[in-house]
């Protein structure tokens, strides 16, 4: 492994421990899924593939706060699964995580666009 792989795996690490709560909000929104199927849906993205021994714990935690529901279900001959959908509580979480997700993004995008010392912008304070 390459120096600047090292380096991006380090930062891929430390973002997704600020995000993981808003990522498995975000992915549970307007869908109800089983733990592996939510595993699953992360690992389709790049950076934010988790461990089962990450994703379970979190959930369980977002269930105890009540952003989460967990119910058991079975489908057709399969073995039971528990499900985790938001929850009203989960819902206003998720839109306040998101604006300060996206605040925090044009934040940085505006780091990013004037480099230098001097920072020639106009910009609304919120």
């Amino acid at each position: 492994m390459t120096d600047h792989n090292k380096l991006e795996e380090k930062w891929d690490v430390q973002l997704r421990k600020g995000t993981l709560e808003l990522v498995i909000l975000a992915a549970l929104k307007d869908r109800k899924l089983y733990g592996l199927e939510l595993l699953q849906l992360l690992h389709r993205f790049e950076t934010i593939r988790i461990t089962e021994g990450t994703l379970y714990p979190l959930l369980d935690r977002l269930k105890r706060a009540g952003l989460v529901n967990a119910s058991w279900q079975q489908d057709g001959d399969s073995k039971p699964r528990k499900y985790y959908e938001l929850i009203p509580d989960g819902e206003t979480k998720l839109t306040a995580l998101s604006t300060r997700w996206k605040k925090s993004v044009e934040d940085i995008q505006c780091l990013l666009n004037n480099p230098g010392p001097e920072m020639n912008f106009k910009r609304k304070s919120k």
